[in-house]
């Protein structure tokens, strides 16, 4: 059962399988998870994760800090999260979504979300459930695709030219966030799966043409960090 008022993610919700191969081919050399690290260290830590999907990344949340949890609306991908981190003692899955999250006050150092629910306007009320969350001095790291680059960027204004790259990042700025822009590269193992990856984040017409301008089995993909801290000694936000 999924909850109510979740926005669908019907790449993820409608071909699971598919996004777990997209995800291991996603920034293959590590150099978001290492900016994060870098903006917000996980050892120690306490990490939630917002829209943890089937908990990809809870692994390796897992590995460094000393609690990490997922949250997660949909039910079938809340089953196979669960699944995945069956032998972690320090995770855990719970049932909610970005605007009541099922934490307490002060409780998270980290707050991440990935390509999972902020897209600018419109994402206020978790930006305030997560400073909810967060210890003074934690921080909130929002993971999203940056739009401005090719070759991503192209496919995706092709189909959502009403997209509006500068008014998000203008929105961020505003609500207080700093941004890292962090290039990867994302690479897979043969072309019938880089062609259906493409399927599933594009218009047939846009996934066909992209996945005739790529030679190989790889392209580049850039993201936006935004993160903000909770000021210390500071309650509600």
């Amino acid at each position: 059962m999924t909850r109510p008022h979740t926005i669908p993610s019907p790449n993820i919700w409608n071909w699971p399988g598919l996004y777990e191969a997209e995800n291991r081919a996603q920034d293959v050399d590590g150099r978001i998870p290492d900016a994060v690290r870098r903006i917000a260290p996980w050892a120690g830590s306490t990490i939630v994760d917002v829209g943890c999907g089937t908990g990809f990344h809870l692994p390796e949340f897992a590995a460094l800090a000393d609690r990490v949890v997922g949250v997660e609306p949909h039910e079938p991908l809340l089953e196979e999260a669960r699944r995945r981190v069956s032998s972690y003692s320090n995770v855990e899955i719970v049932a909610g979504h970005a605007e009541s999250l099922p934490l307490d006050s002060d409780s998270a150092d980290i707050v991440h979300a990935r390509t999972a629910y902020f897209f600018g306007a419109g994402s206020g009320p978790g930006i305030v459930e997560a400073m909810r969350v967060l210890k003074p001095g934690g921080t909130l790291v929002v993971v999203d695709l940056d739009v401005s680059a090719s070759p991503y960027g192209d496919w995706m204004k092709a189909d959502l030219p009403k997209y509006d790259c500068v008014a998000v990042e203008s929105f961020f700025h505003a609500q207080g966030f700093e941004l890292e822009r962090v290039d990867t590269r994302w690479q897979f193992d043969d072309r019938e799966t880089l062609r259906a990856v493409l399927g599933i984040e594009f218009t047939g017409r846009t996934a066909a043409r992209a996945a005739k301008s790529i030679p190989g089995l790889g392209f580049d993909v850039r993201y936006r960090l935004h993160w903000r801290r909770k000021p210390t000694g500071l309650e509600r936000v």
